[in-house]
């Protein structure tokens, strides 16, 4: 069975993360955007795991439902045209921040658990290390690769994917405090790592350019902190709705399982280039070079992205596609191209009454940028929205580039002149339009 699936995201237990996300939201937001799986996030958090408890039930394919009485309610929000069922996988990001090498490394990792005992296990086993109370994403002084070694250890049916691996602050291959390898984090537990996320400020195509991560499936998550964010990346499977072939199709990368990914054009993510927040300066790798790492502004060192990242341990051209590379499509989500058309903020009922205008119409909001035809948008929506949405699924949107936790800005409506870059997918096989 062919579905979508985005694996990471967090609670409302986590910090700078939206009140209303929990489990009733996440259940509705998925069936809008179109999503079957979701990861429950923050399943180490004492708090998000009692609600775990109290919400979900288990399924027999070790994931898991929201409780039937909280579905009805739930469903009362969801138009009849894209209700379906929503599943859950236990899972949980952690950051651990530990000397290595003689350099301090800070990566985020993603956990996830075949069943409920063997989450309480590890959580217990977590407990002992540090304080897991205190954010749902937790911060443990605990080397990565032994984090993978409690988590086998605790069962061999878990598995761990490092979480969106680029960015400079936070991941196993960033500028500030990563590795230059998967190998020299994971040292001889390195093939107990089958899946990589690649993060919203770079896209399969970025990372298919350094050879040493060809052994792994390239995954795309959302990382969502609001239930309006769910979705924004995604992972395209076929195969049973069950954790163990999840597990197996990420494991094996057989391509008739994992069919590839929906993506953020990278130059939307907050870490895309090199710059500097407070000096409202950007620049791209070759300008970073020039300048020899500093900021002609304050003078002080850049905070080098995610391209230069790439650049830096790349070692083919940058129009290099493997023989076995999956499709990837990358798109602006529907409510940012409303919020921008219609001059709003996207939390504003504005938007979100176009949203859902379109939503009820066209099933959900992955069919609507992938499948449905223009003609039949033009019915529902203004011509501008309809035809945007359409440069939007043919990668003609300009964006302008992200960096030091900047988000990049799609260049459409009023704010599409100048653009300092384009966007195109580079990879785009078919499928990927016909998936929903």
């Amino acid at each position: 069975m062919k579905f979508a699936a985005d694996l990471h995201i967090h609670s409302k237990f986590s910090i700078a993360t939206a009140k209303n996300l929990d489990f009733e939201n996440l259940h509705l937001s998925a069936q809008k955007k179109g999503i079957t799986v979701v990861g429950t996030g923050d399943c180490t958090h004492p708090g998000w795991f009692s609600e775990i408890e109290e919400k979900l039930i288990p399924t027999e394919q070790g994931l898991f439902k929201l409780r039937d009485d909280l579905q009805k309610e739930s469903n009362e929000f969801v138009p009849e045209s894209c209700r379906g069922d929503v599943f859950f996988i236990l899972a949980s990001e952690i950051s651990s921040i530990y000397k290595k090498n003689g350099r301090t490394r800070k990566n985020h990792n993603m956990v996830f658990h075949p069943d409920i005992e063997t989450a309480r296990k590890f959580n217990k086993k977590l407990d002992k290390i540090g304080n897991i109370k205190s954010d749902g994403r937790p911060i443990l002084g605990l080397d990565a690769k032994h984090l993978l070694e409690i988590l086998l250890e605790t069962s061999e049916e878990s598995f761990l994917v490092p979480a969106h691996v680029w960015t400079p602050w936070f991941s196993v291959l960033g500028s500030k405090s990563g590795f230059d390898s998967i190998e020299e984090c994971f040292e001889d537990l390195t093939p107990h790592i089958f899946a990589i996320e690649t993060g919203l400020s770079s896209d399969p195509a970025m990372n298919w350019r350094v050879s040493s991560l060809d052994g792994f499936t390239l995954v795309s998550n959302s990382d969502a902190h609001s239930p309006g964010k769910l979705g924004r990346e995604a992972n395209l499977f076929n195969t049973d709705i069950t954790y163990s072939a999840i597990k197996e199709a990420l494991k094996t990368g057989d391509p008739k399982k994992f069919l590839g990914t929906l993506e953020f054009f990278p130059e939307e993510g907050k870490y895309h280039l090199d710059g500097h927040r407070n000096c409202d300066f950007s620049c791209s790798p070759e300008k970073t070079k020039e300048l020899n790492g500093i900021c002609p502004v304050c003078k002080r060192s850049l905070t080098i992205g995610v391209e230069y990242r790439v650049e830096e341990l790349a070692d083919r051209e940058d129009d290099f596609t493997p023989k076995n590379a999956k499709s990837f499509h990358s798109l602006i989500p529907l409510s940012e191209i409303l919020s921008i058309l219609l001059g709003k903020a996207v939390a504003t009922k504005t938007v979100w009454t176009e949203y859902n205008k379109l939503i009820d119409n066209f099933k959900s909001e992955m069919n609507i940028l992938l499948k449905t035809p223009l003609e039949e948008l033009k019915k529902v929506t203004t011509e501008n929205i309809a035809n945007t949405i359409i440069l939007n699924r043919e990668g003609k949107i300009k964006v302008k580039p992200g960096y030091d936790g900047v988000y990049g800005v799609a260049m459409i409506g009023e704010q599409k002149e100048q653009p300092e870059t384009i966007s195109e997918v580079k990879h785009q096989q078919k499928g990927i339009k016909d998936f929903f």
